[in-house]
C-alpha cells in the first residue's frame, strides 16, 4: 500500500457546497496540513454544473427555476451536467502525488484505472475512451455528449464524464456516474437557437450517453456504488484508504468559499 489516503463519504448537499468541499480540500491538500482524498457525492436539489469557462448564456434560468434545480460552476473545464440520480467522485492530491503525476491525459488515463475496476465490480465490462475527441467548437452545451480521450463508456456510449483541475497546490479530478433516471431532462434548461436544435440534441444524447441502470438492466444504490469505487480505486491503485471527516481548515474554508460563491454562476 502507499501512503494512506482519506476517503470522504459526503452526504447530499447543494451544488455550491459540493464544489467548495472539492475547493476547500484542493487547498488544504496543497498546504500540507490535508491527505490526498478520494470523495464521494451527491447532489439535493438536483443541480446543473458549468464548466470553468462555459458561459451562462447556455443555461435557459427561467426554466431551470421552474424545476427547482439549482446553479453552479466548476472549478474544472467542460460544458453542462446536470447532477441527479447519480454518484459524484473527486480525487483530490499535492502535485506530487505519483497517481496523478505526469500530463492531464497521463493522470486520466491512469485513474480511469481504477473507474473501469468499480465498474467491473457492478457487473459491467466497461471500456476506456482511448482517442481524443474533436477538437472543433461543437455548438451542443451539454457535457455528456461527446466522450473524450480516457473517458469510461459502454457499447460506444459515454457512462462516466470526468474534468481536471490543475494548480500549484495539487490536482482535482472529479466525475459523475448517472445512476438512473433520464439523462435528456439536461436539455429542458439549456438554451438552443429553436425546438429542432433542442430535438437534435436529444437525439444525439440518447445515442452517446448511458445511465447504469439501461447499461446493467437493473438499478444500481449510490451505497452500491459507493462501495464498488471505493474497492475499486483501493485494489487499483493499492490506496490505504481511510475513513476520515472534513478538518477544522477544511471546514472553514467551505464557508467562506460559499460565501463567495452565492449569487456568482
Amino acid at each position: 500500500m502507499n501512503n494512506p489516503w482519506r476517503l470522504l463519504l459526503s452526504k447530499p448537499a447543494r451544488g455550491v457546497w459540493n464544489m467548495a468541499v472539492d475547493e476547500a480540500i484542493l487547498e488544504c491538500v496543497g498546504k500540507g496540513v490535508s491527505p490526498p482524498t478520494l470523495r464521494l457525492y451527491a447532489w439535493e436539489p438536483a443541480c446543473l454544473s458549468l464548466g470553468r469557462a462555459q458561459p451562462v448564456a447556455d443555461v435557459d434560468i427561467p426554466r431551470l427555476q421552474e424545476h427547482g434545480w439549482d446553479l453552479v460552476r466548476r472549478p474544472t473545464g467542460g460544458r453542462a451536467v446536470l447532477h441527479t440520480d447519480e454518484i459524484t467522485y473527486a480525487v483530490i492530491a499535492p502535485q506530487s502525488e505519483p497517481h496523478v503525476a505526469g500530463t492531464v491525459l497521463e493522470s486520466y488515463h491512469h485513474l480511469s484505472a481504477a473507474l473501469v475496476e468499480a465498474l467491473n465490480l457492478l457487473g459491467l465490462e466497461a471500456e476506456v475512451q482511448a482517442h481524443i475527441g474533436k477538437t472543433g467548437r461543437n455548438p451542443n452545451p451539454v457535457c455528456f455528449e461527446v466522450p473524450s480521450a480516457y473517458e469510461i463508456t459502454f457499447a460506444g456510449r459515454k457512462l462516466v464524464g470526468s474534468a481536471q483541475a490543475r494548480r500549484k497546490q495539487g490536482v482535482l479530478q472529479h466525475g459523475s456516474l448517472p445512476l438512473t433516471g433520464d439523462l435528456l431532462r439536461i436539455l429542458q434548461v439549456l438554451t438552443f437557437p429553436d425546438e429542432e436544435s433542442r430535438l437534435r440534441a436529444a437525439g444525439e444524447l440518447q445515442a452517446r450517453a448511458i445511465t447504469m441502470e439501461e447499461a446493467l438492466g437493473r438499478n444500481v444504490s449510490w451505497n452500491e456504488a459507493a462501495q464498488a469505487l471505493t474497492a475499486g480505486f483501493r485494489t487499483t491503485l493499492a490506496l490505504d484508504l481511510q475513513p476520515g471527516e472534513l478538518s477544522t481548515c477544511e471546514n472553514e474554508r467551505v464557508g467562506e468559499f460559499v460565501a463567495a460563491r452565492v449569487g456568482q454562476n
